[in-house]
């Protein structure tokens, strides 16, 4: 019987590509929200800060198309000694 071949682990570059986009998603989220508690306070009127609405669209556009790819996205990676183990258990 053959084993399966153990996956490789990713590259540190790899680690640190995903920390940074994480920490990009993280910070564009603080820069929605806070453009959000401005306007709804009425300190800002989202025509007097064109630069500023436009910016935050775009993030909030990033953010869709995140969300939405991360849903569509296939996970490819299983380990299959986890499928075949929870098939045997019955789940």
């Amino acid at each position: 019987m053959a084993t399966p071949p153990v996956p490789r682990s990713p590259s540190p570059l790899t680690n640190v590509e995903r920390i940074v986009r994480e920490a990009f998603r993280v910070i564009a989220l603080g820069v929605i929200a806070g453009y959000a508690f401005f306007v709804l306070l009425g300190a800002w009127k989202p025509g007097d800060v064109a630069g500023v609405s436009i910016a935050v669209a775009v993030l909030v556009l990033s953010w869709l198309v995140h969300g939405w790819a991360q849903s569509h996205r296939r996970f490819e990676g299983r380990d299959p000694r986890l499928t075949a183990a929870r098939e045997r258990r019955g789940f």
